[in-house]
C-alpha cells in the first residue's frame, strides 16, 4: 500500500513538471535574420548596402506583421545602412525609432545623428 502511494505521488509530480515544461514563453523580439544581416555588414564581402537595407526593410515588415518588437540595434543598423547610401531622412527616421524604443540608447543615437550631420 505504501509503495502504491509513493508511486502515485511520483507519477503526479512527473506529470505536473512535464505539463509546465511544454509551455515556452513567446520570444521577446522578432529577430527575422537580424544576426545574418549584421554578419553580412561586418564581413563586407557579400552584398551591397542597398541589398542589405532592402532585406532589413522586408524583415522589419515581417516583424511588424507578426506583432513583435524589433531587437535592440535593429532600427539603428537599418538607419546606418540608409545613411551610408546618402538617405539622411530615413537614417534619422530609423535612429529616432531606435531611441524611442530603447531610451537607454539616446546618448549613442544622438552621437550618430551629430556625426552624420557634420559630414
Amino acid at each position: 500500500m505504501l509503495t502504491r502511494i509513493k508511486t502515485l505521488v511520483l507519477l503526479a509530480t512527473l506529470l505536473a513538471l512535464t505539463g509546465c515544461a511544454n509551455k515556452a514563453p513567446p520570444p521577446l523580439y522578432g529577430w527575422n535574420g537580424y544576426e545574418k544581416n549584421l554578419d553580412t555588414y561586418f564581413r563586407g564581402d557579400r552584398e551591397s548596402l542597398d541589398t542589405q537595407a532592402k532585406q532589413m526593410e522586408d524583415n522589419l515588415q515581417k516583424i511588424r506583421v507578426a506583432g513583435q518588437a524589433t531587437p535592440p540595434g535593429f532600427q539603428a543598423h537599418l538607419g546606418l545602412l540608409h545613411g551610408k547610401q546618402g538617405d539622411l531622412a530615413r537614417f534619422q527616421q530609423h535612429l529616432q525609432a531606435e531611441k524611442e524604443q530603447f531610451p537607454e540608447s539616446e546618448t549613442f543615437v544622438n552621437f550618430l545623428l551629430r556625426k552624420f550631420k557634420s559630414k
